[in-house]
């Protein structure tokens, strides 16, 4: 059996033919399966995980470049990527700050694109900090004179 062609296609199809083999017997073939599937669906997390880190970014990126257009949707946009990285995490507790610290630049670089091509324009921000993506407050609310 071709696990790994079975769980990159399916992870419900490679469960089903876990579970025949294992009625088969076959504990050795199931167990690599089982391990071909764990890894699979880590791989799967963690470009879950990447994905919403990008959309984060790329809001904030556009929240920087456009202040003029900022809007409550964007607002709402951000929060909720934090809270779906917040999700993923406490799915999965191996996605840790440091496996996030290790793809930052690569999510930076494609949400530099992606904001850039939203935004019809160049961007001048090609940095963004720990701060700025978790913890500064995004908002409308007028700010004091």
């Amino acid at each position: 059996m071709n696990w790994q062609e079975l769980s990159a296609h399916s992870h419900y199809q490679t469960a089903l033919a876990i579970q025949m083999e294992l009625r088969k017997g076959n504990i050795s073939e199931a167990n690599n399966g089982i391990m071909e599937l764990i890894t699979a669906l880590s791989r799967s997390e963690k470009r879950a995980l990447k994905s919403q880190v990008i959309r984060l970014m790329k809001h904030i990126i556009q929240w920087e470049s456009q202040p003029q257009k900022r809007s409550r949707s964007w607002v709402a946009t951000i929060h909720h990527a934090r809270n779906e990285i917040k999700d993923i995490q406490e799915e999965t507790p191996s996605l840790t700050a440091e496996v996030i610290r290790q793809m930052w630049d690569t999510c930076l670089a494609a949400a530099i694109v992606e904001a850039e091509d939203e935004m019809n324009q160049d961007t001048q921000i090609n940095q963004l900090s720990w701060e700025a993506v978790w913890e500064k407050d995004y908002s409308l609310a007028v700010q004091p004179k």
